[in-house]
């Protein structure tokens, strides 16, 4: 460190070099040389965390791209086949009731079900499979009005005979239709005495997010600036070497820059969007992150071989993941991006598979690329199950005791490689987009991505009377999930 003291004689040096005018005397004043031996002064600042950063996650699995507009908003399909998952056996036996969906009016929207249609009713354990000879909606303003499918039984007398108990909760999709010689088309049939319309308009779901604006500044007064302090580092920007007072503003850009991954990892919606409006009044902040988007139309795994044995105990539990993912979009390439528990679960999972491991405890070789004149490898970074391929890295930001690794109920998440196919209202056409992608504004006026800019009157500004120099930090952005129901959050809640 450079030397400050108000001892007569002594001359700090501006250079870090050994001059006649900056050793400390120790015969003068209460100083004897009985306190000659000075502690060793080691200027390297030791790195006892390794790199602090916690970006990159989004660079690996999504991008950036500029929007000059307040909020984005996109669609995306609905399924094509027509099911239920929530109807009612009726009360006879031979009628299904089914509650249309939200927002529906026997004058403006129908039962996507129609007469004549082939149609698989079941309870989980018993199916019956049946022909709709009716549908007629039952009394009730919208949305709680309901449609009443009357259907005719194939192999039982009726529905209940089948298995399926009056009044029981089952689900009910459409497989085919059936008609009689002769007999006009389904066009021409009409579905629901009251919409006179049978033709099925296809849907979609939109969705729609809005960019927060992220600040920060980083103070140093002019004359602490004016009093040199030293300090060997080597910073996770690459910048190494001995730094002056900077070092400071330079961890605070790091600071910021993680900011800018974690909002977009943990952002809330509030008020008309989302939750509860703050306390301040605002009702339209927030913005949806990834966590919240998963949460909301996603999937959630609890307690990922929480409860099962070690090793392929845990097996059950990823099979039952896959089982869900085939439900959905069945994107054959996923990233895992997990806590180091949740990894060494995987770890111990697949390694138990690795031949005779799982059954003897003796680890074979040649599988997964171990050999035998090397030490055995069971960290793996990929791997394939069923029709999917899986590569795992551990994430960070689920380990860092700062972060979520201070919490710990966030053990991992699944993101789908490639990219989806969506409708952008603004554009007017389909798009292709990765499925998380950044959105931020810009325009040619101003790029909000990442602004910087220095005030006051120290350190070569001179914007305002402020005896300081301010490093001021903005961005104005905001995540898109697209297809989050191809996503899986692993959370704790043991």
């Amino acid at each position: 460190m450079g030397l400050v003291d108000n001892t007569p004689g002594l001359a700090p040096s501006q250079k870090k070099v050994a001059l006649t005018e900056n050793y400390l005397s120790f015969t003068d004043g209460t100083n004897t040389f009985a306190q000659q031996y000075l502690p060793e002064l080691y200027e390297a600042e030791v790195e006892r965390y390794g790199n602090r950063t916690l970006q990159g996650f989004l660079r690996m699995v999504g991008a950036e791209m500029p929007m000059t507009s307040d909020q984005i908003i996109w669609s995306e399909q609905n399924r094509l086949h027509v099911s239920y998952n929530t109807a009612v056996v009726g009360g006879i036996g031979t009628t299904v009731t089914v509650t249309l969906p939200a927002g529906s009016d026997g004058a403006g929207s129908q039962c996507a079900i129609r007469k004549g249609q082939t149609v698989v009713v079941s309870n989980g354990l018993a199916s019956v499979k049946a022909r709709v000879s009716n549908v007629a909606l039952a009394s009730g303003a919208s949305p709680s009005r309901t449609a009443v499918v009357t259907v005719e039984t194939y192999k039982v007398a009726e529905l209940n005979t089948g298995g399926l108990a009056d009044a029981a909760a089952v689900k009910i999709f459409v497989y085919g239709s059936e008609f009689a010689r002769g007999t006009s088309g389904m066009d021409v049939q009409g579905n629901i005495a009251d919409s006179g319309v049978s033709a099925i308009e296809p849907s979609f779901t939109q969705y729609n997010n809005k960019p927060i604006i992220l600040k920060d500044f980083y103070e140093v007064s002019g004359s602490d600036a004016s009093q040199i302090g030293w300090v060997e580092v080597a910073t996770e920007d690459g910048t190494s070497g001995y730094l002056w007072y900077l070092k400071a503003e330079s961890e605070t850009r790091l600071r910021f820059e993680d900011y800018l991954e974690m909002s977009m990892v943990e952002a809330e919606k509030n008020g008309a969007n989302g939750g509860v409006t703050l306390a301040s009044g605002v009702t339209d902040a927030g913005s949806e992150g990834l966590f919240a988007a998963i949460e909301d139309r996603g999937n959630v795994y609890n307690d990922f071989a929480g409860a099962a044995a070690p090793g392929s105990g845990a097996l059950g539990d990823f099979d039952a993941i896959l089982k869900q993912l085939d439900k959905q979009g069945a994107i054959e390439e996923n990233m895992l991006f997990l806590s180091r528990a949740t990894a060494l679960d995987f770890d111990d999972m697949i390694a138990a598979m690795n031949g005779g491991y799982a059954s003897t405890g003796a680890a074979s070789y040649g599988l997964f690329n171990n050999e035998e004149d090397m030490a055995l490898n069971f960290g793996f970074s990929g791997f394939r199950r069923g029709s999917y391929d899986f590569y795992k890295t551990d994430w960070k930001y689920l380990n860092d005791a700062s972060t979520r690794g201070l919490t710990g109920d966030i053990d991992g998440v699944l993101i789908p490689a490639g990219t989806s196919t969506v409708y952008d209202q603004m554009l007017g056409q389909n798009i292709r987009r990765p499925f998380l992608h950044v959105r931020y504004r810009a325009s040619e006026a101003d790029d909000r991505r990442m602004k910087s800019w220095v005030t006051g009157s120290v350190g070569g500004a001179y914007t305002s009377s402020l005896d300081a120099m301010q490093v001021h930090f903005l961005s104005e952005r905001c995540l898109c999930v697209q297809g989050a129901n191809n996503f899986v959050l692993f959370k704790s809640t043991i």
